[in-house]
């Protein structure tokens, strides 16, 4: 497969260009923000009093969200394994990366491979503000962190390409960020510009809330979160979730709940339930 080799001789980055993880520059601490929560809802500590009030209230609502945070977490763990283990991956771009909790992209990559290097993207200041912690590399492998906007593809793909080779298969992971797009803002072409600038072998990796398993129960959700935080927040349906899979070759087993995607099996070998939040995985010809 084609993968950084040993005489590669590109950068390895180890530190972030951002301030200490003790200075957090322009945040409003006052407005949740969707990382914050999430990170609040996996345990994380990097969140503020208005996350966790958002997220209490959003879980009395809808109890399951946790389980949906879990099962996208644990869906990024065994498609990032796949990848690198099956697939001969050794470069991932983590776009929409939000805080820094447990088995982050880097983590899992280079605990199958210590070459492999991964660049995250974000444009929350908190995690611009803790970006060392995606950063402790492997030696053999390289890490980076680009405070940056994945509606500006070139200057995001300008950015990757001090620690990733773009002429080399590159796993391109989008996971809770692209519901964040409106359909106004054209979600279908702000991925598709990322993708077609990768080279042949690459991966989508993606994943988006729904409101197929609960219903009026996550219409309701997303509501009040849309009326309280940001930002805001657009359900797609399966069908509308495969539309970015246009072109690629889609992993078995197609678009299916993030907690169905090759889960491991149970200890009575049932299917575990279905959030909502849907996945696939697919590769560029």
């Amino acid at each position: 497969m084609n993968s950084p080799g040993d005489d590669d001789t590109r950068p390895r980055p180890d530190s972030a260009s951002s301030s200490g993880p003790d200075v957090i520059p322009d945040v409003d601490t006052t407005v949740p923000h969707t990382g914050r929560v999430w990170n609040y809802w996996l345990g994380g500590t990097d969140n503020f009093a208005a996350d966790r009030e958002l997220g209490d209230r959003i879980r009395e609502f809808l109890p399951t969200v946790v389980e949906l945070a879990r099962a996208d977490r644990a869906f990024l763990g065994r498609a990032v394994t796949h990848l690198v283990r099956d697939a001969g991956i050794r470069q991932f771009l983590d776009v929409g990366s939000g805080l820094p909790t447990a088995d982050n992209t880097h983590e899992v990559a280079q605990a199958a491979a210590p070459e492999a290097r991964i660049v995250y993207v974000d444009n929350d200041p908190l995690i611009h503000a803790h970006a060392r912690a995606l950063l402790a590399s492997t030696p053999e492998g390289g890490t980076d962190y680009i405070h940056g906007d994945l509606l500006d593809a070139d200057a995001v793909l300008q950015a990757a390409a001090r620690t990733l080779d773009l002429n080399r298969p590159i796993a391109l992971t989008m996971l809770g960020v692209v519901e964040h797009i409106p359909d106004s803002g054209d979600p279908y072409a702000v991925v598709g510009r990322l993708v077609d600038a990768l080279p042949s072998g690459s991966y989508l990796v993606l994943a988006h809330d729904t409101n197929v398993v609960h219903g009026e129960v996550s219409d309701e959700a997303v509501r009040r979160w849309n009326e309280s935080a940001t930002p805001p927040i657009t359900l797609r349906s399966p069908e509308q979730i495969a539309r970015f899979f246009t072109g690629l070759e889609v992993l078995e087993p197609g678009v299916v709940s993030t907690s169905r995607w090759r889960p491991e099996p149970g200890p009575d070998g049932a299917a575990p339930p279905e959030v909502d939040a849907f996945c696939a995985v697919g590769r560029k010809p």
